[in-house]
Formats: C-alpha cells, structure tokens, sequence
C-alpha cells in the first residue's frame, strides 16, 4: 500500500510542468519582496514594523478592556481604597476624633 502511495505521489510531482498564467497581473513569482511590486521592495522592513504594532495594538486593546470591565487596574483598586477610607473613619471615630453625627455624613459620603 505504502509503496503504491508513494509511485502515485511521485508520477504526480513529474508531472508538474509550466506554471500557468505566469506572466499574468497578479503573478509576483520568487522575488516578490525585492522586486517591482508591493511597496517597491519595502515589505522587509515594513512588514515586521506592522507586525510589531498589530501585537502591541492587540495588547493594549486587551488592557483597556480588562480596565473598563473592573477586572484589572484603578476601577480594582477603588473598592479597596474605599474598604481603608471606611477603616480609617472608623479608627478616627473610635479614638473620639469625630463625633457621631460626623461620622455618619461621612459615612454616607463614602457609599455615595
């Protein structure tokens, strides 16, 4: 079986022979990158350039969603700067700081 695989796969590749239309409009053969066309040989340098900026325009959109959906960055940390905003308005109310009526308008202030 092997063996038959493999005569078909050869008498298939010697049968290969002038490429078709490869004088045509959108044929750019093997120097396609140095030749003529696309950016005039340009594609070398620019290429990788593009493809450095799609992966960092990727990273970055991934950022901003994770930040603006609360999973990551200030909106994370603003539930924990509020718990230590509670505790310090409690420790001041507990050392006699600020009277009571203070402290509950300040409470409100910070579920607000």
């Amino acid at each position: 079986m092997a063996g038959a695989l493999c005569l078909a796969a050869s008498s298939a590749m010697a049968q290969v022979g002038e490429i078709p239309d490869r004088n045509g409009l959108y044929y750019h053969g093997h120097d396609m990158m140095w030749g003529s066309s696309q950016w005039g040989g340009f594609g070398m340098v620019l290429g990788p350039i593009f493809m450095i900026l799609i992966v960092v325009g990727i990273v970055a959109g991934i950022i901003y969603l994770l930040r603006l959906f609360g999973v990551a960055g200030p909106a994370a940390s603003s539930h924990a700067a509020h718990d230590r905003a509670l505790a310090l308005l409690k420790e001041r109310y507990a050392k006699g700081e600020i009277d009571s009526t203070e402290f509950s308008e300040r409470k409100k202030l910070l579920a607000d």
